[in-house]
């Protein structure tokens, strides 16, 4: 079955409340300035080494932070997220039409995981896979491990990538991957298209049948029939 690699928060959940609030309460606990909302909003999705390095955290201070961020997500923000309207009918069709959809998330496996189990993504895809919690996974590593994970099925080889932010685009370009960027996360107006999207669509449905055109021919053909 051809595989659809799926980014978690902006693609799946609309995780910035947690992911916010957490950020901001680290920046707090270390007595650092807390950056303005559109910053914080910029947090979510990329690993957040990358994001703090980004935004001016200084290099000493970066593993401290992290472990404040870390510590107030478990407490305060892992939870506070909700899958976005419409995902779950256009998950239980993609499965229905044959395709194996694996979660390829930069957020460490030890809070995916979990989280999927509460919102109800875990019964609606074939595997949930995250960074491990040090600074040196990316999302092309991720998307490694979930690849590999599927070495021995020859059909996964038919692969595609859905994600709301450059890095998941280039995480998948590094695996000759194309991916479908999606509107409602979090990504600058643009960016997905810079980054190299092959498509970018706006609403779940759209998704639904962008991947289904490109993964399952004869969904095209049935459709192009009908119209």
């Amino acid at each position: 079955m051809p595989l659809v690699l799926l980014d978690l928060d902006g693609t799946l959940l609309d995780s910035a409340p947690g992911i916010t609030a957490s950020v901001r309460a680290a920046y707090r606990a270390v007595g650092l300035p807390v950056p303005p909302d559109d910053v914080l909003r910029s947090f979510v999705g990329p690993p957040i080494w990358d994001s703090l390095r980004a935004h001016g955290v200084p290099a000493d201070r970066v593993e401290e932070v992290v472990h404040a961020y870390r510590t107030a997500f478990a407490d305060i923000g892992m939870y506070d997220a909700t899958v976005f309207d419409g995902i779950p009918d256009v998950l239980r069709e993609l499965r229905a039409a044959g395709l194996t959809l694996v979660v390829a998330t930069a957020k460490p496996e030890v809070f995916a995981r979990p989280i999927c189990d509460r919102l109800g993504l875990a019964d609606l895809v074939d595997g949930v896979f995250g960074a491990p919690l040090d600074e040196t996974s990316t999302k092309a590593d991720v998307i490694a491990r979930a690849l590999d994970s599927l070495a021995d099925r020859p059909e996964a080889a038919v692969t595609l990538m859905v994600g709301d932010r450059e890095h998941d685009v280039h995480g998948a370009a590094e695996h000759g991957v194309a991916c479908v960027g999606v509107t409602w996360g979090y990504a600058a107006p643009g960016e997905l298209e810079a980054a190299g999207a092959v498509a970018v669509v706006d609403s779940p449905a759209a998704l639904r049948d962008e991947v289904l055109r490109r993964l399952v021919p004869t969904h095209h053909d049935e459709v192009a029939s009908r119209a």
